[in-house]
């Protein structure tokens, strides 16, 4: 069974999953809903995404604002960093973001629940991501955060960024009108 661990943002979720390995490679579990269940989590997927990115990519940061979007991020090849910002007003870590390194090696994964902008910088030649979402994508419910608004502090750890034009026009999270943003409900 994989552990779950909070993240400096307790409702967000690092999972470290058990892997059997022999002489032929190796074998792991990615998902198991009772794993979420059992652990007060409640939540059905619906979708599931792929991405291959270069090094220095940063996509997000990205969410939706009807069809809330939970995610869970998992890395098939390469390393990446991925990064969740709490847009929950009202949350008591409202605006501030955690941040893991997933990656082939360490099979991690990241739950990201509800509420929260979703972004990730590719750290090696090429990452090839696998993720999946609890509601489908709805274009006109997207909204974003400016990924390197200097208030967030956010260290992507890339040294020339290559980012889309979508990206680079969103905007910092205190140009966000409140009706953009999710409702904190303990």
């Amino acid at each position: 069974m994989p552990t779950f661990e909070p993240t400096d943002i307790g409702d967000v979720f690092l999972i470290k999953p058990e892997i059997h390995r022999d002489e032929r490679g190796f074998f792991l579990e990615t998902f198991r809903e009772e794993w979420f269940r059992e652990r007060g989590i409640e939540v059905q997927f619906v979708q599931d995404n792929l991405s291959r990115s270069q090094r220095g990519t940063v996509r997000g940061l990205h969410y939706q604002i009807r069809r809330r979007q939970a995610k869970l991020i998992m890395v098939v090849s390469g390393t990446i960093r991925d990064v969740a910002l709490d847009l929950r007003r009202g949350s008591p870590t409202f605006g501030q973001h955690t941040s893991v390194v997933l990656s082939e090696v360490n099979k991690r994964q990241l739950y990201i629940p509800q509420g929260f902008a979703h972004g990730f910088s590719v750290l090696s030649e090429e990452a090839l991501v696998a993720y999946k979402c609890s509601d489908y994508y709805d274009a006109e419910a997207e909204r974003g955060v400016l990924w390197n608004d200097p208030g967030l502090g956010i260290e992507w750890e890339v040294d020339r960024p290559v980012v889309s034009d979508k990206d680079r026009q969103q905007p910092r999270l205190t140009e966000i009108p409140k009706k953009d943003l999710f409702e904190y409900q303990p």
